[in-house]
């Protein structure tokens, strides 16, 4: 945990001459701050905060390097604040009380305290509930950054109380001014347009990145006129590989991986896999991707891909890289040996076009609910068959669909995997529907009459 009890510019950690380019970079106003002009432009959310001296807590979700700890101190510093920084990574209840006796001490004085929590997500919700009296009694203005979706991230309470602002990566534009502030201050040589636009690429919208890979760039490259591709190869390595994210590449090895696994290739699934980890992607995106192709290509064929997916993706969040990879690429392995089936995926896509064309039809009285009198003597769920009350908890022949409605059929099962018994039963139960409508012709659907 740290404090800030100087001036911006003197109290930055590590902002001297020795430190990481990042932080010698790091904006000391809010017209330094590169990106996030939907939050910071003219009349915008948190300009309109920083001028009206209105300070309120607030949660800042985004990607890494795009100036979250930045803004944090910006706050504290325009509000001449006590500035507390605890790290959900490493601090526990014991810095949030310290925390707390120390905005208590400061507001003695009359002084106000911001305390920011970097990635707030990782406190659990005992840790997070241990802030609301504070911030509900005005005693600190809380600031947390995260990387990862508050809604489900951050408690229901603590988020009431705060403020979220959604930071988003920087662009390519946003990224070149940065390179040339960092060139200026490095007295660097000028970068061929080529390395420039694959340093940017490689940067994918985070400053912190891109600024500690040209710092290293410029360290290696020496006196010389220009920095070219080559130069940019040696001095990132295996970090710029051939994988450039955004670039049409990245999109071709998502491709192959999602091939693979699609056509049961369990060894090349797992080599394009590699390749994307080795290229840099974030596991995170792998994992996301697993979980659509475990619906997609797999589906009731084997339900069991999509819990494998999903556990291997939550596996990932609690270990973190490297530890966590391999759950990722048991998943990958996995899905590619399942048996395959499109029909969920097929029927789904099918659904929505049709609706997207149809109508909007009613709900037949039958099928509504009836929670008030009223609703009964409209009739609402009049002759509704209660399934369980019916032999084999099936009331063969009901009809669900909206009045006159031709009933067409989405959903076709292939004949893999559990999708076989799957089709036995819903063949089974096709023709108990059959001969109960047959037996009373006005309970069969439109396209049966």
């Amino acid at each position: 945990m740290s404090t800030l009890d100087l001036p911006l510019e003197d109290a930055l950690p590590g902002a001297g001459a020795d430190a990481p380019l990042a932080e010698r970079l790091r904006p000391r106003t809010l017209d330094e701050v590169i990106g996030q002009r939907h939050l910071l432009g003219p009349g915008k959310p948190l300009r309109a905060a920083f001028e009206s001296g209105r300070l309120h807590s607030m949660i800042l979700w985004g990607p890494p390097g795009v100036g979250k700890t930045t803004l944090a101190l910006l706050v504290a510093h325009s509000f001449a604040a006590q500035f507390i920084a605890i790290s959900a990574v490493l601090g526990g209840v014991k810095d949030i009380r310290e925390a707390v006796d120390r905005a208590k001490v400061a507001q003695a004085s009359g002084r106000r305290t911001v305390v920011f929590v970097d990635e707030v997500h990782r406190f659990n919700k005992a840790q997070q509930d241990a802030f609301l009296p504070h911030v509900e009694s005005g005693l600190f203005t809380f600031i947390g950054a995260t990387t990862e979706n508050p809604s489900f991230e951050v408690n229901s309470a603590l988020l009431s109380r705060a403020t979220v602002h959604v930071l988003k990566p920087l662009g390519d534009a946003d990224l070149r001014d940065l390179l040339q502030r960092a060139g200026a201050l490095l007295q660097a040589p000028a970068l061929t347009d080529s390395a420039l636009s694959r340093l940017i690429g490689y940067a994918d919208g985070d400053a912190r990145r891109l600024l500690n890979a040209f710092e290293n760039l410029v360290g290696m490259a020496g006196a010389v006129a220009q920095i070219d591709e080559a130069q940019l190869e040696k001095s990132l390595g295996e970090q710029l590989r051939r994988y450039d994210k955004g670039g049409e590449q990245f999109y071709d090895t998502i491709s192959a991986l999602h091939k693979a696994v699609r056509g049961s290739d369990p060894d090349a699934a797992l080599y394009w896999f590699v390749r994307m980890l080795d290229g840099g992607v974030d596991p995170r995106y792998a994992a996301r991707r697993l979980v659509r192709m475990a619906s997609e290509d797999i589906g009731l064929a084997d339900p069991r891909a999509l819990a494998m997916a999903l556990d291997a993706a939550q596996t990932y969040e609690r270990l973190g890289s490297p530890e966590g990879e391999l759950t990722l690429a048991q998943a990958v392995i996995y899905l590619a040996m399942a048996p395959k089936s499109n029909a969920v995926y097929t029927a789904y896509k099918a659904v929505r076009a049709f609706i997207e064309h149809d109508g909007t039809r009613p709900v037949p009285l039958h099928l509504r609910n009836a929670p008030t009198r009223l609703m009964n003597a409209l009739d609402y769920g009049r002759d509704y068959r209660y399934a369980h009350d019916e032999a084999g908890g099936f009331a063969a022949g009901e009809d669900y669909w909206p009045d006159g409605m031709n009933a067409p059929r989405f959903y076709e099962p292939v004949e893999r995997g559990l999708e076989i018994r799957i089709g036995e039963r819903l063949k089974e139960l096709r023709a108990l529907n059959d001969a109960a409508r047959t037996a009373s012709p006005a309970k069969a659907p439109a396209e049966d009459r």
